[in-house]
């Protein structure tokens, strides 16, 4: 590839040109009002970083043919803006150079533009967005044209649908009498793009237009840049806008409709943070309190935190675990690392197009932007508004989707899930391989989990069952008894409790299936601390079950080997319960090393035609797959206590104590308690699924850990042919969409076998 390309060229690589430069040229070649230019391309930055030589020579040449074209002469009539083009968009995070009038500057100019793809904040926001540094950036070279020249003159900033909700229409922001900078910096509040209407109807009706023929050229919602100069317009840029995730959604939904796209596209098009971003919690109904101020509503969602003025303590309070709200006069591309700390952000200043509402809703933070009354004393930490005093570490509430500000911390809730999400989920459900169930122990989690789509109950922990006050203090008098007809007494009492609890939830589950799993924790979690108690005896029996490490001693199935008689109580209750309220229910034993457990196990339910499973957390488990999966249904991998297994790891003490060194030194990329381990976990998984398969084909084959609702871990499990997920109620439409777009992935990459194979 040549250093240089005119935008009137073909060539449309957007690994040389950056995706700037690609849409300059698409632009171009659709006839649109750009001003003409050229891009230094990716290659030459390449150059530039190991020689830091530029191609001067063609770049002189090149300079002296735009001159030819426009008919001026650089500094006699032209001069040249420069700005970055990285092959994936980085609003703002690079710089810009501006009125460039000479050969001497725009040297200058290129080797700044080149050096900032390594500035502070661009690589904080390449770390957040898992962006390659090894891209590089071009930089394009563009014939300046004026915004600022006079009262017909003017910039802003367009989307051809609404950014926060998706609504069709055009939206954005007009500056008068501005330069772009003006607008994105956030220094001046504009007016919406519709005030153009009035004051050149012509122009407005182009923008629609341009911004109608953008999006079905590109086939997905556009950003664009424009400048009025003495009332002509030109367009600077346009690409893929950030948008959040209702906007993500409901655009990609609609454009279906409008048969712009097809469900697969949408499938993939929508990222699972886009869905997370849709399921952003909002303030509880009614809101009764006046809000303390009112800004531009930039970013949907509620948050309340503690007020901090500046980046560096937002990160440092959100290291502590601390909520915090940044609140800003504006905010600039360095406040990155502050707006990823927070949980929302407040500026005085700036519009619905400045940095802090592009970011925060490419974050899926909660942002309210131009709140103009508000009176910022940074040097005191403090801002006032109509004579009220809110001082750094007060607590505020800011609601992004209707753009107020509030004293004190307001209750919060979650959203229901939107008709397009649900549309989109039925898309989903009609793509992917891999079933999608819930965690939940309760009615009330079970109820969710079915509004959010679950396909079942893929785990139902019963010593969740245990914590109420009246279930407690029985399951304590079965663990304190004297004597064998106290025990008796106690577990009769406990499992009359259980089969109401069963029964509550069979009914709540109208036909789906359940997976319920045996008491797992060990019985001193149930009582006290021994300093809590002064009875000698029941001092003395609470230091006899006391272990040294629990996880790893006296819990799960090992219990009732010992204490048999609370499986079996359980058991009973499920079929008492059942007996009254049929329903679809297997029993999951947990923390098996052999098959000689499961079959003790399997004995106490006599002659149920429930099905039986275990749950594999155990390395000898894994090991022993063959064996297990002969006496049993079903697996169901526990991640969570099997990433323990695995790497040793006490998960607590490695999340306090080292685990943070081991990710900044990069000895290990994910946290593996939040991120399948597929280099040691997956691997000893994928042994387990082979060897489990081989001894029973028809096994049925699921995971139920931490991490069965994290999209990579997802797309892994996938790979490996389990048949299910089981996670919380607000991740299943993530995994449900990851689920889709790993078995369409599949489908793409098994198409050019099946070309060849056809081609035969």
């Amino acid at each position: 590839m040549a250093y240089v390309q005119f935008f009137a060229e073909k060539e449309k690589d957007k690994f040389q040109l950056g995706n700037k430069g690609v849409s300059l040229v698409e632009m171009t070649h659709l006839g649109l009002p750009v001003p003409p230019g050229f891009v230094i391309t990716i290659d030459a930055y390449k150059r530039w970083r190991e020689t830091k030589l530029l191609p001067s020579e063609t770049i002189t040449e090149s300079v002296a043919a735009l001159e030819k074209e426009i008919g001026r002469k650089l500094g006699k009539g032209l001069e040249v803006s420069v700005r970055s083009s990285g092959p994936v968009s980085m609003p703002g995070m690079m710089d810009t150079v501006l009125n460039v009038s000479d050969m001497g500057q725009l040297f200058s100019a290129l080797g700044r533009v080149f050096e900032s793809w390594d500035n502070m904040r661009a690589v904080e926001y390449r770390r957040l967005n898992k962006i390659p540094s090894t891209l590089g950036t071009a930089a394009v070279v563009q014939a300046m044209v004026y915004g600022n020249r006079d009262e017909r003159s003017g910039t802003g900033v367009l989307f051809s649908r609404n950014p926060s909700t998706g609504e069709a229409g055009i939206f954005g922001e007009y500056l008068s009498q501005a330069q772009g900078d003006d607008l994105v910096s956030g220094t001046r509040t504009p007016k919406p793009v519709e005030t153009l209407k009035a004051m050149m109807p012509d122009v407005y009706a182009r923008l629609e237009e341009i911004a109608k023929r953008l999006e079905r050229h590109f086939c997905d919602m556009q950003d664009i840049e424009f400048t009025v100069e003495s009332g002509k317009l030109y367009i600077l840029q346009t690409r893929t806008a950030k948008r959040s995730g209702q906007a993500a959604v409901k655009s990609a939904v609609d454009m279906v409709e409008e048969e712009l796209i097809t469900p697969e596209e949408a499938i993939s098009r929508v990222t699972p943070d886009d869905i997370s971003g849709l399921l952003h919690k909002r303030l509880k109904a009614p809101v009764t309190l006046r809000p303390l101020v009112k800004g531009l509503n930039a970013a949907p969602g509620a948050a309340s935190g503690r007020v901090v003025f500046d980046p560096v303590s937002a990160v440092a309070e959100a290291r502590k675990g601390t909520s915090v709200i940044l609140v800003r006069p504006e905010t600039s591309p360095d406040d990155i690392q502050g707006i990823a700390a927070a949980e929302g952000v407040l500026t005085q200043r700036g519009g619905l197009t400045s940095h802090a509402a592009i970011v925060a809703r490419g974050m899926g933070k909660p942002c309210v932007c131009g709140a103009e009354d508000i009176l910022i004393d940074t040097l005191a930490r403090q801002f006032s508004v109509n004579g009220t005093l809110v001082q750094e570490g007060e607590e505020i509430t800011i609601d992004g989707t209707m753009g107020n500000v509030y004293l004190g911390r307001l209750a919060v809730e979650e959203v229901s899930l939107t008709q397009e999400l649900m549309e989109l989920m039925s898309w989903a459900d009609g793509f992917k391989r891999l079933g999608v169930r819930a965690n939940a122990d309760t009615p009330q989690m079970i109820a969710q989990a079915k509004t959010f789509g679950a396909e079942g109950i893929g785990l139902c922990r019963t010593e969740r069952m245990f914590n109420a006050p009246e279930r407690l203090s029985v399951i304590r008098e079965f663990i304190l008894a004297e004597n064998g007809s106290k025990r008796t007494d106690a577990i009769e009492h406990l499992g009359q409790l259980q089969k109401e609890d069963f029964g509550f939830l069979f009914r709540e589950l109208q036909g789906l299936p359940i997976i319920i799993r045996l008491l797992d924790l060990p019985l001193h979690e149930f009582l006290p601390p021994e300093d809590e108690v002064a009875d000698p005896q029941v001092r003395k029996r609470i230091a006899e079950l006391k272990e040294t490490n629990p996880m790893l001693g006296h819990r799960g199935v090992r219990l009732a080997v010992t204490s048999p008689q609370i499986y079996q109580m359980q058991i009973e209750a499920i079929e008492k319960a059942l007996a009254e309220v049929p329903a679809d229910v297997s029993v999951m034993i947990p923390q098996v090393v052999t098959a000689q457990e499961a079959l003790m196990v399997k004995r106490l339910l006599k002659g149920s035609r429930m099905k039986v499973g275990v749950m594999m957390e155990t390395v000898r488990a894994c090991m022993r797959a063959a064996q297990l999966a002969e006496e049993v249904d079903f697996f169901s991998f526990g991640t969570n206590d099997l990433t323990q297994a695995v790497f040793s790891f006490s998960r607590e003490d490695a999340e306090k104590k080292f685990l943070t060194t081991y990710l900044t030194l990069g000895i290990l990329q994910d946290n593996p308690f939040e991120v399948l381990d597929v280099k040691g976990v997956g691997r000893l998984m994928e042994t387990a699924v082979f060897w489990a398969r081989r001894a029973k084909k028809e096994i049925e084959i699921g995971v139920c850990g931490e991490q069965a609702g994290e999209p990579r871990s997802v797309r892994y499990l996938h790979t490996i042919g389990v048949d299910y997920v089981s996670t919380s109620p607000f991740r299943i439409p993530i995994a449900k969409l990851v689920a889709a777009q790993a078995a369409l992935a599949g489908r793409r990459d098994s198409q050019p076998d099946k070309e060849k194979e056809e081609g035969k």
